[in-house]
């Protein structure tokens, strides 16, 4: 039996560049929107585009993290802040661009930020995996978001803003439920850890 320790995963591989390179793609979003004005033209899509290829790169930079042990404290630390700069700037801009309505963004964000912070302050006591519906909340997010940055109306005229706000509804029920049980499993994380 080799009781030799496992080498150390080098935090320079490909998980890891792709979070870096989902942060970076986040500045080009924004500015993309911004360009666009909320007309829907040439820099309305290419925010798609890069929103959509932002989002893959969450999928993928967790799929290899994973089937290739390249699992790093550095990627634990910066894959949640990467998915929650490209969600906050997508749901700020389109609140600012007057797509959404800001409690919208604000509900989002407070979750977003108040669960983050909670993790950090019950760290001591234990690990806060990401449940199944904390998944579930990110993939309905990311369709709502998607629906909204779509030029949908331009397209097939305006019933096909319902959709998208159905969506994003769903999305905001997920969040606040979801958040609610975060801060149920720290109180017992907690309190396993002081009995």
């Amino acid at each position: 039996m080799n009781n030799s320790p496992s080498p150390a995963v080098p935090v320079l591989n490909i998980a890891n560049v792709l979070t870096v390179v989902r942060i970076l793609m986040v500045p080009f979003f924004v500015w993309f929107l911004l360009l666009d004005d909320g007309r829907d033209g040439l820099f309305r899509w290419l925010a798609v585009l890069v929103f959509a290829a932002a989002i893959y790169t969450d999928k993928l930079d967790g799929d290899l993290a994973r089937s290739r042990g390249l699992i790093t404290d550095f990627g634990k630390i910066a894959d949640p802040i990467a998915d929650k700069l490209l969600i906050g700037s997508a749901l700020i801009m389109l609140s600012y661009l007057g797509e959404l309505w800001w409690w919208v963004t604000i509900v989002i964000l407070v979750r977003e930020i108040g669960i983050t912070l909670l993790r950090f302050a019950v760290i001591r006591y234990g690990v806060m995996p990401a449940s199944r519906g904390g998944k579930l909340k990110t993939v309905v997010q990311t369709a709502a978001i998607l629906l909204f940055l779509i030029p949908l109306q331009t397209m097939l005229g305006p019933w096909a803003w319902w959709p998208a706000a159905a969506v994003m509804a769903a999305a905001v029920v997920i969040t606040v439920v979801t958040g609610v049980d975060y801060i149920v499993q720290a109180i017992r994380l907690r309190a396993a850890a002081r009995s």
